[in-house]
């Protein structure tokens, strides 16, 4: 048996702060916060585009390199909604993104999954 590729966390948040989701600076301070509470390291700035342009759904998106992998987001500030995933293939503490995440959008509510990449084992139960 192999040890696992990866961590994937993946939060849907609702009814975020919009002022919070809709404001670049905030993402930005969030992205490096968060590195730095999960214990990562980035690789390079993190890229952060208004997305959707035309669609009533409006929105930055983000994306942080870090050194085993990525950090992705989407936030929809017209519906307070935010979209994070985490993927790494080091370990990190899904509670600390979490409330890295309360802390800097106020979402009313978070759902999370949490995934175990590993190729072998999907290969195996397939």
């Amino acid at each position: 048996m192999s040890e696992h590729f990866g961590f994937h966390l993946l939060l849907d948040c609702s009814n975020c702060n919009r002022d919070l989701i809709g404001s670049k600076d905030n993402i930005y301070n969030f992205v490096k916060v968060l590195v730095k509470r999960i214990d990562m390291i980035a690789v390079g700035e993190p890229i952060i585009e208004m997305m959707c342009v035309g669609d009533p759904k409006v929105g930055y998106s983000l994306m942080q390199l870090i050194s085993t992998s990525n950090i992705t987001s989407h936030f929809m500030d017209i519906s307070g909604e935010a979209y994070i995933d985490i993927f790494s293939c080091k370990p990190y503490n899904i509670e600390d993104a979490k409330s890295c995440v309360q802390e800097f959008f106020e979402p009313e509510r978070i759902f999370s999954r949490f995934l175990i990449r590993d190729a072998d084992e999907l290969q195996q139960t397939l």
